[in-house]
């Protein structure tokens, strides 16, 4: 079941976007009185799983789900159709526009690529507001248990005043993938700051790391007592708050003083029913009570004074800016992130992932809020990527047509024909390098 929710969400998103995409050229060329001869959702190789004509142009499903495409009269394009090109221009045909009309009609898809992202940006501002940590407001720092970040200079504790000089405001899910795109981070331990330079191949060196840069310090709760278990002392939902005379609120506090009181009893302190008690207890030869831990909800967290946390709700109006703030955080994002993976030395063009790398971001569970927030994301870097100027995508397309406009020369047809090739073979080769990724990490296992 579990398989098929995620497989669903996959599915309906990537349909979603591919059709809004291609919509974005169907209806410029049919504004401007251009033919399209077919419109598909997936590629349909030798056949379709469903076709129907409607006027001039064939509307269908294919079976190989790469993504989809619009064949517009007269154009070059992954059709390759050379016997169209062949015969005398018409009217109808793409290639009889003027420029202008043209360039609009190729930018049309990643137009509502970017489009669609900024307006469900705005509706999730308003269907769900925002629910967040104010930095200002992290009394005892992150957790820190990666090793790359040990490695780099942080520790357990410290607080992130800003990164490449912006202020951090709060602490949401967008901080780990920030902190890995970083140059520079400035930090306050025990109320003195420190400038940690990032390294350059930090995304190279977190690749086997199974925990996040940094996270929220969480509390020792006890969520059941193994029958085995020799600390009989202790029950289900107690909270850990000292250990040995010494404060252990947080798990890391707790896991150091356990390691440095092995085979010992100890005094413990906890709050068990909304009361503080101390208790007896006794530590393993390894260091651990024994004990299996549980997660305490957000809002119990907070009425207990661990953190405190804010909760937004906005208008439709005041949702506008709010979801175009988050639409241009995240464009700018994926903007750095195209930027590392195209630097040789940060080497992360080894985490680059295909169509298994995405069908993995999609959740077990269906949540309509965790889709629209990872179709939004999709649906920018679709965007991206067909901007970038390799022929066969809109951004080669693009870049012929503004060096035509600029020059008033067009390339020749032969041109395009030899530049589409050149880029669909590049692009097949991504295409087989980031799906190989996929592969390599699935046969070993990281």
């Amino acid at each position: 079941m579990d398989i098929v929710i995620k497989l669903s969400q996959f599915l309906l998103s990537l349909s979603l976007l591919i059709i809004l995409h291609e919509l974005g050229h169907f209806i410029p060329a049919k504004l401007f009185k251009t033919r399209v001869e077919k419109f598909y959702l997936f590629f349909d190789v030798k056949y379709s799983l469903i076709k129907k004509k409607i006027g001039e142009t064939e509307y269908g499903i294919g079976w190989l789900p790469l993504g989809g495409y619009v064949k517009i009269s007269g154009m070059i394009d992954e059709s390759m159709d050379k016997e169209q090109m062949a015969l005398p221009p018409q009217p109808w045909e793409f290639r009889s526009k003027p420029a202008w009309q043209r360039l609009i009609i190729m930018l049309g898809g990643v137009t509502v690529n970017f489009i669609l992202a900024f307006i469900i940006y705005i509706g999730m501002a308003f269907a769900y507001g925002d629910t967040y940590i104010a930095n200002e407001d992290l009394k005892d720092g992150l957790n820190i248990e990666s090793q790359a970040m040990m490695k780099a200079g942080f520790k357990t504790g410290d607080k992130i005043i800003s990164i490449d000089d912006e202020k951090l405001e709060k602490i949401d899910n967008d901080l780990n993938m920030n902190l890995v795109m970083s140059k520079r981070v400035l930090i306050d331990r025990n109320g003195v700051q420190k400038e940690i330079t990032m390294p350059i191949d930090f995304a190279d060196q977190r690749k086997e790391e199974g925990v996040p840069p940094a996270s929220m310090r969480i509390p020792f709760y006890i969520n059941e007592i193994p029958a085995e278990s020799t600390n009989k002392n202790l029950k289900a939902h107690d909270l850990l708050l000292a250990l040995d005379g010494q404060e252990a609120k947080y798990m890391d506090q707790v896991k150091k003083i356990l390691l440095n009181n092995k085979n010992k009893t100890i005094t413990a302190t906890i709050i068990r029913n909304q009361k503080e008690q101390q208790i007896q207890v006794v530590v393993s030869k390894d260091g651990k009570l024994g004990v299996q831990l549980g997660e305490l909800e957000a809002s119990l967290l907070a009425k207990l004074g661990y953190y405190k946390i804010t909760e937004k709700k906005y208008s439709l109006t005041e949702s506008i800016p709010v979801g175009l703030k988050r639409g241009k955080d995240k464009l700018f994002g994926y903007g750095k992130q195209l930027k590392m993976i195209f630097n040789p030395e940060t080497k992360a063009y080894k985490q680059v992932g295909g169509f298994h790398a995405i069908y993995n971001v999609f959740p077990n569970t269906w949540s309509w809020e965790v889709f629209w927030n990872i179709t939004a994301l999709l649906s920018i870097m679709l965007g991206v990527m067909n901007l970038l100027p390799i022929p066969a995508l809109d951004g080669g397309h693009v870049m012929f047509l503004l060096y035509e406009i600029i020059s008033g020369k067009k390339p020749s047809d032969k041109f395009l024909e030899n530049a589409q090739m050149v880029g669909f073979v590049l692009l097949i080769t991504l295409l087989l390098f980031a799906n190989g990724n996929d592969i390599y990490k699935a046969i070993v296992g990281k």
